[in-house]
């Protein structure tokens, strides 16, 4: 004998039917809230647009790559229309375009003061940074592409490590055997020195100069102008060690060495801290040749 009272009965069998209604009008208030999201994105697309329409704006072609999107495996460009103001840098219109109108677009930058050198890119047919680089000295459309003679990973980002491997390969860091006698006393350079060395210094490792080689581009062993210039700072410091020295132009003495360079000058014209690259592989090929000079 059932002990349910009938009216217990009767509420459970309300609030079983009452189950799928509330589901149904939850599925419909979604649909709404969706709808509204869709009117409001619209609007503000509207508005943008109608906010471009009265502003300078500036034509961009990006180079657009992505190997794990099957529509997007083609490489192609997309265009882009950002406003324009005074002081706009190229990176700064490339980051409006990615948060404006597509977060998939890909590239690398940091520091934004052309000291990082992250940002390196191939725009209007050169190598430049473009936190560097002003919109107002490019013509539309300003083209921009991942830097040349790289593996392109996504979109603007290349890849790097054949560059860094490069630069580890002449010991970029001092090595000496002569420390001062006391603890706390650092190494001194003259003046001179210091001069002789100052622009060597400067390199923020970019890859510009590596991008725009020839010789680099078809010869993947040499050492590049980079690492030869890093090279060079440290060859010509007066505090390096005479042994490391010996070492450092024995490295740079090899087949893929110094003596690839064919004086182009295309690192130098692309170097975005004015780095006289190509004068210093020629002084270190000078070097080259009075340590291999025997006089007896």
């Amino acid at each position: 004998m059932s002990t349910q009272l009938p009216d217990q009965t009767e509420d459970e069998s309300s609030a079983g039917e009452a189950e799928p209604t509330s589901a149904a009008q939850e599925r419909r208030m979604a649909k709404k809230r969706e709808r509204a999201a869709e009117r409001d994105e619209k609007r503000q697309a509207e508005e943008a647009e109608a906010a471009l329409a009265d502003e300078e704006t500036y034509h961009l072609k990006v180079f657009r790559y992505d190997p794990e999107i099957e529509g997007k495996k083609e490489p192609r460009f997309d265009d882009f229309h950002v406003p324009y103001h005074k002081g706009m840098t190229v990176l700064d219109a490339l980051m409006y375009a990615r948060d404006t109108y597509d977060s998939s677009l890909t590239f690398r930058h940091s520091c934004r003061q052309a000291v990082c050198g992250s940002d390196a890119m191939f725009v209007n047919g050169r190598q430049r940074l473009c936190c560097k680089t002003q919109l107002s000295d490019l013509e539309e459309p300003v083209r921009i592409e991942p830097l040349p003679h790289a593996e392109v990973v996504k979109d603007l980002v290349v890849d790097m490590e054949h560059f860094y491997d490069q630069m580890e390969a002449v010991e970029p860091y001092f090595q000496t055997n002569d420390l001062p006698d006391g603890e706390l006393e650092e190494q001194r350079q003259s003046r001179e020195n210091r001069e002789k060395v100052k622009m060597s210094t400067r390199c923020i490792w970019c890859g510009a100069c590596m991008s725009s080689c020839n010789i680099a581009a078809g010869d993947n062993e040499y050492l590049g102008p980079a690492a030869i210039n890093k090279a060079y700072r440290f060859t010509m410091d007066e505090r390096e060690g005479e042994d490391m020295k010996q070492q450092r132009l024995e490295i740079l003495e090899q087949e893929h060495g110094v003596w690839r360079c064919q004086t182009q000058f295309s690192c130098t014209e692309v170097c975005p801290k004015d780095i006289p690259l190509t004068e210093h592989i020629q002084e270190l090929k000078r070097e080259a040749v009075k340590n291999n000079l025997k006089f007896w």
